[in-house]
């Protein structure tokens, strides 16, 4: 069953109890207004993923989203990957759709788009945060991982580039994050190496290893920590392999990485 991010344990004392217990997160401005007895003028929904073999979730504070980390699409984006360090942008918690595994998830074809294109990827999310995290340990910062999509309005993205305008329109916006349910680290370990595919209606689009990632998981939380102070609660997006192309209405999309279930989205 997909999971709508506005509904999904609305008001559950599991859930409050989840994002409480859940030490070191960061304090906020809304934090301090209600230490002050501030009320909201409205409540906004929190996002969360659910934790396989547990009654808890996951509470997403950030998305964080690596460009071109594999050679092969960094060339076919039209850069060298010899040469570019790293970069990130973010998506929205809101961009966050759940994809049951066995379930084949209804995913909308966003607005303003004529070349809707997939991306398949590894995502990390983080337990731990701390700023410099040295690459040797930053797995430990890793709670788990999931499969996902980094959905994009190819044709917007490239437009704003073209521009020298920033990407958000291509990247950022809603349903732009399908994903499973987290995976813990103690039940799968952590992704170093593995496949990693995607099929369009059973024809394979996307296929490359896990390891032909130009920065590893734990070199991405170095480098991000470096930037910006990472929290429990922040998530990455890994980067995806060559070969991204378009879907329309219609089309099955399966995502798969070894060790985890395949996922299932149909375009509607």
């Amino acid at each position: 069953m997909q999971m709508d991010r506005r509904n999904f344990f609305q008001g559950s004392a599991a859930v409050a109890a989840a994002a409480a217990g859940l030490a070191g997160c960061a304090s906020t401005g809304a934090d301090v207004a209600m230490g002050s007895g501030a009320k909201p003028l409205f409540a906004v929904p929190d996002s969360f993923v659910p934790v396989v073999g547990s009654s808890e979730v996951f509470p997403v504070r950030r998305i964080y989203c690596i460009g071109r980390n594999y050679a092969a699409h960094s060339r076919e984006m039209g850069s060298d990957p010899n040469r570019e360090p790293p970069f990130f942008f973010q998506k929205p918690t809101d961009a966050i759709q759940h994809v049951t595994p066995g379930v084949v998830a209804d995913h909308p074809y966003p607005t303003l788009t004529k070349n809707y294109h997939y991306e398949v990827e590894l995502v990390a999310f983080l337990h731990r945060g701390g700023r410099n995290i040295p690459v040797e340990r930053a797995l430990d910062h890793v709670y788990g991982y999931t499969v996902g999509l980094d959905m994009t309005r190819r044709d917007l993205q490239q437009a704003m580039g073209n521009e020298k305008k920033p990407w958000e329109i291509g990247k950022s916006f809603d349903h732009s994050a399908p994903m499973g349910p987290v995976h813990p680290v103690a039940l799968v370990g952590h992704f170093t190496q593995g496949a990693i595919w995607l099929k369009v209606n059973g024809q394979t689009k996307q296929s490359a290893d896990l390891n032909q990632m130009i920065w590893s998981v734990a070199e991405q939380i170095a480098h991000l920590s470096q930037a910006n102070e990472l929290y429990p609660g922040d998530i990455i997006y890994s980067g995806t392999p060559a070969n991204v192309g378009p879907v329309v209405r219609g089309d099955v999309m399966e995502i798969h990485i070894d060790k985890l279930p395949s996922l299932q989205v149909r375009v509607v």
